[in-house]
């Protein structure tokens, strides 16, 4: 894929949506630590669902050292892994208060040195909470990079690496929830709904489906 293309690509997906954002629901940059730590394996509506009680009493990392592992549970329980996440989340906020003074750090090693948070994690972080381009690649964006030829690679990490070169700097602010969404509602893994698919004309990908 050549250049003015990927350009005409993102330019077509700011048009459609001008100020793209994560659908996880948050109020500080914690609560957002939390709610992605959470989203692993999960839906963000199903995180979302959880994470309305818990937000009314966490909204910070002391608050989640004062209610304690096993009352944590009760609030995330219905997520998947939960046992796991809710030793994390305890750990790192341990972490947090001792180290960070509280606050969520704006590096990727601090973030990536917490219980619970790998690089699409902090990647996140860094990009939603602190407006830095980056770009985590989930399986959205790795199916949506590799499908329409945008920034094919094998691994995440190459996939992760292709986006930051050939992604316009204008547009990396946003691209990674624009590419997340196209991916979730879109360029969906079975059967991508390409007639809807604003850069369809512009994709590589040769199994587009047709009108029903």
């Amino acid at each position: 894929m050549n250049k003015e293309k990927r350009r005409l690509i993102f330019e077509r997906l700011k048009a459609a949506n001008p100020s793209p954002t994560t659908e996880l629901n948050y109020g500080n940059p914690f609560q957002l630590l939390v709610a992605v730590v959470l989203s692993a394996q999960a839906t963000d509506k199903g995180v979302n669902k959880a994470t309305e009680r818990l937000f009314k009493v966490v909204k910070k990392p002391a608050d989640v050292l004062e209610l304690g592992e096993a009352r944590l549970k009760d609030y995330i329980k219905t997520i998947g892994l939960f046992n796991s996440k809710a030793k994390n989340i305890v750990a790192a906020c341990e972490i947090l208060q001792t180290r960070h003074g509280g606050e969520v750090p704006r590096d990727r090693e601090s973030l990536e040195a917490l219980p619970g948070v790998g690089r699409k994690t902090a990647n996140v972080i860094l990009n939603t909470a602190f407006g830095e381009p980056t770009i985590a690649v989930d399986t959205h964006i790795f199916r949506v990079a590799n499908r329409t030829g945008l920034a094919p690679g094998k691994t995440v990490l190459e996939v992760e690496r292709r986006l930051e070169k050939f992604v316009p700097t204008s547009f990396k602010q946003d691209a990674h929830h624009w590419l997340i969404l196209l991916g979730r509602y879109i360029c969906v893994a079975r059967k991508p709904r390409c007639p809807t698919c604003p850069i369809r004309d512009l994709c590589e990908y040769r199994h587009k489906t047709a009108d029903e």
